[in-house]
């Protein structure tokens, strides 16, 4: 038997495929909506171009709603900073607050689509060149949302192309004809991106890279150098850090079990003394056409000695033509 579903759930949930179609998604337990997920945008018309950016809703529906309030997660933000995020989750408890006894979804999506619309610009730094995104630069947006000033983007996929063919044309020409052709790939996540380099290349570099101020050795920095230096001695005395020419302490070296036990095995093994005493056994005798030693007149496990003549390579055979070692 079903379960009874609220008459506003259900209404709620209608009237979200209706508005929102493809671009909600209803997760069902039975007959029963649970889980309501939707990739909320800014508001920009039909020029999906200019949305730089985005984030996923995510809404719980609890067995009392609407009477109680739905757990809200906010997913995959993209072009937001911690910031932005921490208002718009205080704007969704007050609203669920004001809503209590309602449908308040549709509310939440509308709140969270006026926020992106204010802020249709991509917060934070550029990985490239760690410099924000002023008004007036140049930026491009990738298919997975990641944003670039057009400038560093350009340089950063002409870069990765000249060392993608130095690294080709020292390979040998076997290995060239399996290597996988160059592909544009986004510096944050790997992402496969298509991108008009030439178009990028044309764009101005950031406003803040020409009015920033000349780079200097701050007490901060030479600080921060020290603590590095501090750091990366550390870890060489206890054998964390193997570089050229290194002459510390032995690298540490990870072990298996299998190893722990013969280590073990040789420390509680027979004095060395009584090793010494122990005859070794007899080296092997090799013949001359290269049989192992059980290959012997009269062993059980001895194969033959085969006196044959040499069938090596047929070195001069041609096709048609029985050289030596050919068939006969």
């Amino acid at each position: 038997m079903s379960a009874v579903v609220d008459e506003r759930v259900s209404d709620e949930v209608e009237a979200l495929e209706a508005i929102l179609m493809d671009d909600v998604v209803i997760k069902r337990v039975g007959d029963v909506p649970d889980i309501i997920e939707t990739v909320v945008h800014p508001s920009t018309g039909d020029d999906t171009d200019q949305q730089f950016v985005c984030v996923t809703l995510e809404v719980k529906l609890t067995p009392e709603y609407p009477d109680t309030s739905p757990d809200v997660v906010l997913r995959n933000p993209r072009g937001l900073d911690d910031m932005l995020l921490a208002s718009i989750n205080s704007q969704i408890r007050e609203k669920l607050n004001d809503c209590l006894g309602q449908p308040v979804v549709f509310e939440l999506i509308e709140l969270i689509r006026e926020n992106l619309t204010e802020r249709n610009l991509p917060s934070g730094q550029c990985v490239i060149c760690l410099f924000g995104f002023t008004a007036g630069d140049v930026f491009i947006k990738t298919q997975c949302y990641h944003h670039f000033h057009s400038h560093c983007l350009a340089t950063h996929l002409i870069s990765g192309l000249r060392n993608y063919q130095e690294e080709y044309e020292i390979l040998p020409n076997w290995q060239q004809m399996s290597v996988s052709p160059y592909q544009q790939s986004c510096p944050v996540c790997r992402t496969i991106v298509t991108c008009d380099v030439e178009t990028l290349r044309k764009a101005p570099p950031p406003l803040e890279s020409m009015t920033a101020a000349p780079f200097c050795v701050t007490d901060e920095l030479k600080d921060l150098q020290h603590k590095m230096s501090a750091l990366l001695a550390q870890q060489r005395a206890k054998g964390g850090v193997v570089s050229t020419g290194y002459t510390g302490p032995p690298p540490l070296t990870i072990t298996t079990p299998a190893d722990n036990e013969n280590n073990v095995v040789a420390t509680n093994g027979p004095p060395a003394a009584e090793a010494a005493a122990k005859p070794e056994p007899a080296a092997p005798r090799h013949n001359g056409n290269g049989s192992n030693s059980n290959s012997s007149p009269g062993s059980p496990n001895g194969r033959p000695v085969y006196r044959g003549p040499f069938r090596g390579f047929n070195r001069r055979g041609k096709p048609g033509r029985r050289g030596r070692g050919g068939a006969r």
